[in-house]
């Protein structure tokens, strides 16, 4: 379950993640998040890396979230699936978490499915998105 807004992605993302979309959609049983992904692409705002404001969850960017039911605050880095590592805080864009958050802002609630029942969190904060540091390569 995402927002009904639409995602804002930088074209190096929505370029590396439809990559990622068209490998494993050639795999005998793809994620099945993908076609999710799939239309997220699809309906996005796509800015240039440069343009993106600073508030934005772009791919590798660091967000301090708050889980609206229970209050506890976790920082976590939405990252690419081969980097993914829930112990360490890097959450899979693969993941319906890490999807709820891609191209979400500060001040965002977002809500994804899990086998418990919706969860809901608040962006409360981007602590690191490598546009606005400048860094164009992660």
């Amino acid at each position: 379950m995402l927002s009904n807004n639409p995602p804002t992605l930088t074209d190096f993302d929505v370029s590396r993640l439809e990559v990622i979309v068209d490998r494993l959609s050639q795999q005998a049983a793809p994620p099945p998040i993908l076609p999710v992904l799939d239309r997220e692409l699809e309906r996005a705002i796509v800015m240039k890396p440069e343009e993106i404001p600073p508030s934005v969850v772009t791919m590798n960017s660091e967000v301090e979230v708050r889980d609206l039911e229970t209050g506890s605050a976790l920082c976590l880095t939405l990252v690419f699936p081969t980097l993914a590592n829930i112990e360490s805080g890097r959450v899979s864009v693969l993941a319906p978490m890490g999807l709820a958050l891609l191209g979400s802002r500060e001040g965002d609630e977002v809500a994804w499915q899990t086998p418990r029942g919706v969860r809901r969190s608040r962006v409360e904060r981007v602590v690191f998105q490598p546009e606005a540091a400048g860094r164009f390569d992660l």
